[in-house]
């Protein structure tokens, strides 16, 4: 008699318990993002630093500054689309994730 014994029934417990803590992991962790990151306020300062830039760019006439204003606001906003991408990405998988979970324990009762 082996030490461990492992039935069917059990096996795909395992797995569904490892799938339901992987995808609350990951749905967390993309909603972590999606806070911290996105709505973080570092990218919002930054963003209204530059807004008071391009505005004394414009008053001053300074059209160098006000260009790399404007490529500094469009790679903001990219980022932020890029963040909050990632987050719905995370907690898409981590749902899906959940989802299989509960399959696999109606499978077996």
């Amino acid at each position: 008699m082996m030490p461990f014994e492992m039935t069917k029934n059990d096996f795909f417990f395992t797995m569904a318990g490892l799938l339901l803590l992987l995808g609350v992991v990951c749905f967390l962790s993309g909603l972590i993002i999606l806070i911290s990151r996105v709505l973080g306020s570092d990218v919002q300062r930054l963003a209204a630093q530059t807004a008071k830039m391009v505005q004394k760019g414009i008053s001053e006439e300074i059209a160098g500054l006000v260009g790399n204003a404007a490529t500094l606001i469009e790679s903001l906003n990219q980022l932020v689309h890029t963040t909050a991408g990632i987050g719905v990405f995370l907690m898409l998988v981590g749902m899906l994730l959940i989802l299989a979970s509960y399959f696999l324990v109606v499978r077996i009762v």
